[in-house]
């Protein structure tokens, strides 16, 4: 085992926060096995070889140019470990922004693969915003490896697909709750999900009754009688060549609104599924993401304060 996975450990059982393993029962995800490529028409060759300086600004990070993004960020990140239950913990992303009164919470929900560093980057852009961003690696306990560097995508797809759905509303209850007790945050929260954790973001609005927003990227919808449970308002944004996920949303639409549920969508043309992070070498990517981010921003700003 790694000596930055030890260091980790120590600091966690330092503050009574074990990282002892409790694999829930396994599950059948509906994104199992889904790779997070964007639109098939842009290679991950070109896409690699784009230049950052080709993302648009005000935008997080594409993910050629997050750990770069990162590492200049003038933000205070840290890495931090929350317990999640009696014998599980995550290991959390946080980021402060650069505020003098208090602020509200994201939490962000990494994709299929466990926390990478482009959804660090996505969190550093919260936070830049305005925001307190906290991202956990939801894959923490199915892990034996440095919980600071992200896993191959075949080893966090693998973790993912043994998590439930009840552990993993556990886990963001507690995330939220540890984000909300620091000081400088305000007692309001919201989520935002890409992919896997988009469709995660909606449950959780499903879920958690203090939830002031939930934004949702390219995810798929909780039952009709879970969104009847939904109080907080719901965004959600998708690519227009991303025919899997937009086959759920006519039917989505019309249940949130007979429900009398607030829930807004955007498609964007010619984007392809996971467009934020696949904005180099995609034109299409790139619009929709200069047109969804802000969006994402108003949303949260609007719904939780400024």
């Amino acid at each position: 085992m790694r000596a930055l996975l030890l260091i980790a450990l120590a600091a966690a059982a330092a503050t009574g926060y074990g990282v002892a393993r409790a694999r829930p029962a396994a599950v059948i995800d509906e994104h199992a096995g889904h790779q997070d490529l964007g639109d098939a028409g842009a290679s991950a060759s070109v896409r690699a070889s784009s230049p950052a300086s080709s993302q648009g600004a005000g935008l997080p990070a594409s993910r050629s140019g997050a750990a770069e993004r990162i590492a200049q960020s003038p933000r205070h990140g840290e890495w931090a470990v929350v317990k999640t239950g009696p014998a599980d913990s995550v290991m959390t992303w946080l980021v402060f922004p650069e505020r003098r009164d208090n602020a509200p919470v994201i939490v962000v929900i990494h994709e299929n693969r466990g926390l990478t560093t482009w959804v660090r980057g996505v969190a550093d852009q919260l936070a830049a915003e305005g925001f307190i961003a906290i991202a956990p690696d939801l894959t923490t306990m199915e892990r034996r490896d440095d919980l600071t560097h992200e896993l191959p995508s075949d080893s966090g797809g693998a973790a993912i697909r043994v998590l439930t759905n009840d552990w993993v509303l556990r886990a963001l209850d507690a995330v939220a709750k540890h984000a909300m007790a620091l000081p400088g945050a305000r007692q309001s929260y919201g989520v935002v999900g890409y992919c896997w954790g988009g469709a995660r973001s909606f449950l959780h609005a499903a879920h958690a009754p203090a939830l002031g927003a939930a934004v949702v990227y390219y995810g798929s919808p909780p039952t009709a009688e879970q969104m009847a449970q939904i109080r907080a308002p719901v965004l959600g944004l998708y690519g227009g060549n991303d025919a899997r996920i937009n086959a759920t949303i006519p039917a989505t639409d019309s249940t949130m609104k007979r429900l009398g549920k607030s829930y807004e969508y955007h498609i964007f043309d010619g984007a392809g599924h996971g467009f934020l992070g696949n904005q180099d070498g995609n034109p299409a990517n790139l619009a929709a993401s200069q047109a969804a981010w802000p969006k994402t921003v108003a949303f949260f700003k609007a719904k939780l304060g400024g």
